[in-house]
């Protein structure tokens, strides 16, 4: 995929190579990277579409989702030339990330066997296509911060803001990877599955994985903010989008809703949505029984 990625680049710019380490020399050049990262991350989703619509098989979806972020964190990496502790770091944030839901992601799909969310759509191609071009999109808007560093400013050591920023990133991947297991343990737990979580960090946030997720990128980004100028600063699009779609797009009010359907008329689960904080984690009320 990278080598691909690398071509795209090429035919896009002939001689972009030349630029291997420092500012980038013009626009022009900022924009084949970006272009080529859209069309490696379109390229990814395509390839998976064809596998997952021929075997009509869900198991590679959210795989997909998590192979994109790391081939273009690396076919950034290895088509500038950069070496430097701060690019080999950033890289690094967003391929562990990866790796770690990944991880996460596959297992529970294999356990599962599939998943529902997919059952209308896969019957029509036209909305299974869109949904993996969609992917391959948002995967794109999300890294946008670290195209545009890569394209643009790419300082060899680490400063105060990209220390501040892998703290924040820290701080969020231990939120959501611990939510997460929580939560996984809870779905395995015969007595449980059929509930709702609300021990751990489920206690103090409806949504703690999310909010460790937002806490995560937002980390990616102020670790880039010290080197951006200009236009570049448009990598905030990225954050900002997760933001959006998580806060009041697919992400939490379907959950929401999907919660209500199952327990709205149970007065344990109300007692449960008057005393946790929808999102941020912290004291909300009195504490929730089960």
């Amino acid at each position: 995929m990278i080598c691909s990625g690398g071509w795209i680049a090429e035919a896009l710019v002939p001689g972009h190579g030349a630029r291997r380490f420092g500012r980038a020399v013009n626009g022009q050049v900022a924009l084949t990277y970006l272009l080529a990262t859209l069309a490696l991350s379109l390229a990814i989703q395509a390839f998976f579409f064809a596998f997952a619509a021929g075997f009509r098989s869900d198991k590679v979806t959210d795989l997909s989702y998590s192979l994109s972020f790391i081939a273009l964190a690396a076919f950034l990496l290895i088509q500038t030339g950069a070496d430097g502790w701060a690019q080999i770091a950033l890289t690094a944030m967003v391929v562990a990330w990866a790796v770690r839901l990944a991880a996460y992601l596959v297992r529970r799909i294999l356990l599962m066997g599939h998943d529902p969310r997919f059952d209308r759509m896969r019957g029509d191609l036209r909305k299974f296509l869109a949904f993996w071009a969609l992917q391959g999109l948002f995967v794109w808007v999300l890294m946008l911060p670290v195209t545009v560093w890569f394209a643009w400013h790419v300082p060899e050591r680490l400063g105060p803001v990209h220390w501040l920023g892998l703290a924040i990133w820290v701080v969020g991947l231990a939120l959501e990877s611990i939510a997460d297991a929580q939560k996984f343990a809870h779905k395995r737990n015969p007595d449980q599955a059929q509930g709702w979580v609300a021990h751990g960090l489920w206690r103090w946030s409806r949504h703690p994985n999310y909010f460790g997720e937002l806490v995560l990128w937002w980390g990616v980004f102020i670790f880039v903010a010290a080197d951006l100028s200009g236009w570049s600063w448009l990598g905030a699009i990225g954050p900002i989008t997760l933001v959006l779609l998580l806060r009041f797009g697919t992400g939490i009010p379907q959950l929401e809703k999907s919660a209500e359907r199952k327990w709205g008329q149970d007065p344990a689960y109300r007692q449960y949505v008057a005393a946790t904080n929808l999102l941020i984690p912290g004291p909300s009320g009195p504490p929730a029984r089960r």
